[in-house]
């Protein structure tokens, strides 16, 4: 059973346009990334994955870095907008406030938010430091997480839950996941987030790694190339 893309929090949705003098420019960072993903399989629609909803979103801070937690906002693609071929500022929303122990986030704009925005948030809330967040699906690395030495949360945790956010504060306490800004979600299939201070970083982190991965599924394959 898939449930890709369902909004599991309680979303207290604003609804209206975004102002383009105050988030276009970091829409289109976004957006320029999300392209990247597109093309390389991360983010997208598919009739033969996952039930044939959508998957991947990306986000960027909004304001300044020494919010409180909970109230680090974020500009993020709207739910099940990733099978678009073009996006624009319309297919993202600002997600305000969010809290993880109520289930719940305020957001406002065109497009109601994406269903992992507890997650961007849980991981907005590791330091003020981070001002991006990749999500993508990909097998490749996915299944190699633990030869990479990849931060794993724990298969029984559902995405976009309250419980998922606890699993990325555990992970940043006992893991290498401050160092490696990378982590596979094992009970989300082909599931990873990357972040980073700006969207080059945690792009290139993401990009860096699926090449270790199809580097590794090559020398299983003893040279051969079954990409």
């Amino acid at each position: 059973m898939f449930d890709e893309g369902v909004i599991k929090f309680r979303a207290a949705h604003r609804q209206g346009s975004l102002e383009t003098r105050l988030y276009s420019e970091l829409a289109c960072k976004l957006i320029a990334w999300r392209e990247i993903l597109a093309k390389t399989g991360l983010v997208g629609q598919r009739k033969d994955r996952y039930g044939g909803f959508g998957y991947g979103n990306v986000s960027g801070r909004v304001g300044p870095p020494g919010m409180p937690r909970g109230q680090r906002s974020f500009l993020i693609t709207g739910t099940q907008t990733s099978g678009k071929e073009c996006v624009s500022l319309g297919d993202f929303c600002v997600v305000k406030s969010y809290d993880d122990s109520r289930n719940e986030a305020q957001s406002f704009g065109p497009a109601l938010p994406s269903s992992e925005s507890l997650t961007h948030g849980a991981i907005y809330d590791l330091g003020p430091q981070i001002r991006f967040v990749l999500h993508g699906h990909t097998p490749t690395i996915w299944r190699r997480a633990r030869e990479l030495r990849i931060p794993t949360s724990e298969p029984k945790v559902a995405y976009g839950t309250p419980q998922m956010a606890a699993e990325v504060r555990r992970l940043y306490r006992s893991t290498s996941l401050a160092e490696t800004k990378i982590l596979a979600m094992g009970g989300h299939e082909d599931g990873v987030i990357v972040f980073g201070h700006s969207a080059e970083e945690a792009g290139q982190i993401l990009l860096a790694y699926l090449a270790r991965a199809f580097e590794t599924d090559c020398r299983a394959d003893g040279g051969l190339c079954s990409f």
